[in-house]
C-alpha cells in the first residue's frame, strides 16, 4: 500500500511513517520536496504520482524513490540526464483527456522499451481508472495484461474508491489517501 499524503501536513506523513507506512506518495513536486526535507530523519520511500514536469526534476529526483507517471520520450531523456537508473512507472491513460497524463495502451510497449534500453528501471505500470465500475475493471485488467506481457513486476492501480476491483484484477500497489487519512483539506 502506498499512503498518499497530498495536501496533508508533514505531521500526518510522519505519523504514517512511524506507524509503518514507509512508502508515501505525493502529487505535487513542491509538497514532496518539502515533506522529504521535513522528514529526512525517517526512512521513507517517496513516490511522485502523476504527470512529470521536467522543469521540476532537479529538485524532485534527489528525494524521490520512484516516479509514477512516465508518459513521454522527452521525460525519459530528462530523467536520464539527471538520474540514470531511476525507478519509474509508465502511466497508462484510459481517459484520453488532455492534462490527465499517461500514454494510450497501444503505445505502452514502445515507451517501456525505450525507457529500459535507455537505462531507466521500469518497475511497472500505473493508471488512474475511469470512474464507472465496468470501465475501471477493464482498465485494470488491460494494465495487468500489459505488465505481464512486458515482464514488469508492479501494477500501481487502485485508489480509495476502486481498490477492491484493482486488487481483484492484479494490482500489486494501491494508492490510498482518503481511506487512511479522511477527506483532504481544501486548497486555497
Amino acid at each position: 500500500m502506498l499512503a498518499v499524503t497530498k495536501t496533508l501536513p508533514a505531521s500526518v506523513a510522519r505519523m504514517a511513517a512511524e506507524a509503518g507506512l514507509t512508502e508515501l506518495g505525493e502529487n505535487y513536486a513542491s509538497e514532496l520536496v518539502a515533506k522529504a526535507g521535513d522528514l529526512g530523519d525517517l526512512a521513507i520511500e517517496w513516490h511522485f504520482l502523476g504527470p512529470i514536469q521536467t522543469n521540476k526534476l532537479n529538485r524532485l529526483l534527489p528525494v524521490t524513490t520512484c516516479l509514477q507517471g512516465l508518459s513521454r520520450a522527452k521525460e525519459v531523456h530528462a530523467i536520464l540526464a539527471r538520474k540514470p537508473g531511476c525507478s519509474v512507472m509508465v502511466q497508462v491513460d484510459f481517459t484520453g483527456q488532455d492534462g490527465r497524463g499517461g500514454v494510450p495502451p497501444e503505445d505502452v510497449a514502445a515507451l517501456v522499451t525505450s525507457a529500459q534500453t535507455s537505462g531507466l528501471d521500469v518497475r511497472g505500470l500505473m493508471t488512474v481508472a475511469p470512474i464507472e465500475t465496468d470501465a475501471a475493471r477493464r482498465a485494470f485488467r488491460t494494465v495487468r495484461s500489459l505488465a505481464d506481457d512486458l515482464g514488469l513486476r508492479e501494477c500501481s492501480m487502485g485508489m480509495t474508491d476502486d481498490l477492491e476491483i484493482a486488487v481483484e484484477e492484479g494490482s500489486t500497489m494501491v494508492r490510498v489517501g482518503r481511506a487512511l487519512f479522511g477527506d483532504r483539506p481544501a486548497k486555497f
